[in-house]
């Protein structure tokens, strides 16, 4: 069992926490927030101009400025929790001085962000309401975006000024669902039609699992550590500010940055969906579609539409194609329930997007009038196509669903892109938050969590575990909650040291992880409804 050495003070052991970044890291900092508005302002300038907008009013651009600074914050705000946990260990086994830490950490969650893939950023936005993912532009989905970003950021602002490390991911998910019911029982529908339940009961798993094997992974890990590597000194308190032994220390430091380039490519994408939502809304001849597609889009998207459309007119029997297919396809998206006119529709909703492609000949030679229209009836057929696709009530056989997925692939390369500004943006605002708002929830990771001081071996098992899991769910494309998985996983090395935990604190996390959906469901919601009758 650790026990804390007598002749050392609290503050002796304790790392200096106070040091800042110097009059020279200041001047870096504010020239690095100077150069991404920049950046960002030309990048949206030049894409609209590439795309020829005709500015006829202000209005849009407004709204897409205020849009762009809420989601922004909101992973500003998500820097102040979620990377937060990252650097505690390697700042509290001394590992890394905490301004050298803080800056390490944001420079990996921004090279994190940047490389990501984008699949997180659009199976958060597949949650939202399909009525308001096709009007985002609309007052509806204004107040949609605002809603759910001003929830999350509230919460997550009160829990930091607690140093409560909340997930910024439950919160997230917590404000679509609020905005989801909020949406259908405005609407005279049932609660369950505005969620799109299987996903987000696929996410919440995710996220619910996570804190749990965190904590068995994490102690499972320190205790093959210490039958393992007999080094006493490992799992003993550090002596006064002496970093530990070199092979450690690297191990700490690696751990650290992997978990923070993991986090910035996770994390990081949250925000991204629901940018391109809000440039979708306003800039919709810039960024409705992806006009940097390959060359051959045009044919490849013929032969794969030509394909899925055979597939599914040997299910369809001898209906015909209604009228307003796409409407009949938008109710089955929204209702889940299959029609003996939804695959018909759903044909001739593939049909006429085949043929639009083919006549304009090129995404870029789409005219500005017809950008949107055409990437919601791609948005349509990508939804509906996977919905059958996992179905069982039509009874596709596998080769038959290979080919509607290759058909869904060809759809999400025309309106799933991200664009370079984006994430530059989110790795920047990511980054920053890291670096400013980091010390009340390092303080309550590296003292509150358990009785003894954190020791170098746990540091190194909690940051492995996280670092493997965090990646893990970024290549299965699901959120994770960094929180909660370092933070449990420091919790189960404590158990696993027989070194005690705090009952005060743990309750205080257990209260802040059980009140996030509810909290945020009720704030998103509430939001929503004021927001749209203000737009």
């Amino acid at each position: 069992m650790s026990t804390l050495n007598p002749n050392l003070s609290l503050e002796a052991r304790r790392p200096d926490l106070d040091r800042g970044l110097g009059s020279s890291g200041k001047l870096g900092f504010a020239a690095a927030i100077l150069a991404a508005i920049l950046y960002v302002g030309y990048s949206i300038y030049s894409d609209a101009a590439a795309a020829g907008v005709q500015t006829t009013t202000y209005l849009p651009f407004a709204l897409l400025f205020l849009a762009l600074l809420i989601a922004l914050g909101f992973e500003f705000v998500n820097g102040f929790h979620d990377t937060a946990n990252a650097v505690a260990t390697v700042i509290y086994t001394h590992s890394l001085p905490a301004n050298v830490a803080v800056v390490w950490s944001g420079f990996f969650n921004f090279l994190g962000v940047l490389l990501s893939s984008g699949a997180v950023a659009f199976s958060i936005v597949s949650l939202l309401p399909v009525e308001l993912i096709l009007k985002v532009g609309s007052g509806a989905g204004f107040a949609m975006v605002f809603a759910l970003l001003l929830a999350a950021i509230l919460w997550n602002l009160a829990t930091w000024w607690y140093g409560l490390p909340s997930s910024s991911s439950h919160t997230l998910i917590g404000s679509i669902i609020g905005v989801g019911l909020a949406n259908a029982l405005m609407n005279g529908q049932s609660g369950t039609a505005g969620v799109e339940w299987g996903e987000a009961t696929k996410i919440g798993y995710s996220l619910l699992l996570s804190p749990i094997f965190g904590f068995g992974l994490a102690a499972l890990l320190f205790f093959a550590m210490k039958i393992l590597v007999r080094n006493e000194a490992l799992y003993q308190e550090p002596k006064g500010a002496t970093p530990p032994p070199a092979w450690i220390r690297g191990l700490l430091i690696f751990t650290c940055t992997g978990v923070s380039f993991l986090h910035g490519s996770n994390d990081g994408q949250k925000g991204m969906g629901l940018i391109m939502l809000i440039l979708i809304g306003t800039v919709p001849t810039a960024y409705a579609l992806n006009t940097a597609v390959p060359a051959r889009y045009v044919a490849d998207f013929h032969v794969a539409s030509t394909a899925a459309t055979a597939v599914l007119e040997t299910h369809a029997g001898q209906a015909a194609v209604p009228a307003a297919p796409a409407e009949i396809v938008t109710r089955y998206i929204a209702d889940k329930t299959l029609s003996p006119e939804t695959v018909p529709a759903l044909i001739g909703l593939m049909r006429g997007i085949d043929a639009e492609v083919a006549g304009y000949g090129s995404l870029s030679a789409v005219p500005a009038s017809a950008t949107k229209n055409l990437r919601n009836s791609m948005y349509l057929a990508a939804e509906a196509v996977k919905r059958l696709s996992k179905g069982t009530s039509l009874g596709i056989a596998q080769a038959e669903a290979q080919t509607l997925s290759t058909y869904k692939a060809s759809l999400d390369a025309a309106t799933r892109f991200i664009p370079t500004w984006v994430k530059v943006a989110v790795a920047f605002a990511l980054g920053l938050g890291t670096m400013i708002g980091w010390k009340r929830i390092v303080v309550t990771v590296g003292e509150k969590i358990g009785k003894s001081h954190l020791t170098y071996g746990q540091g190194a098992s909690a940051e492995l575990v996280a670092m493997a899991m965090i990646g893990a769910a970024d290549g299965f494309g699901l959120p994770v909650s960094t929180t909660h998985v370092l933070s449990s996983g420091v919790a189960g090395t404590m158990v696993a040291n027989r070194s005690g935990l705090q009952v005060a604190t743990l309750r205080n996390l257990a209260a802040a992880w059980v009140l996030t959906l509810p909290v945020s469901i009720l704030l998103a919601g509430s939001l929503y409804f004021v927001l749209f009758h203000l737009f």
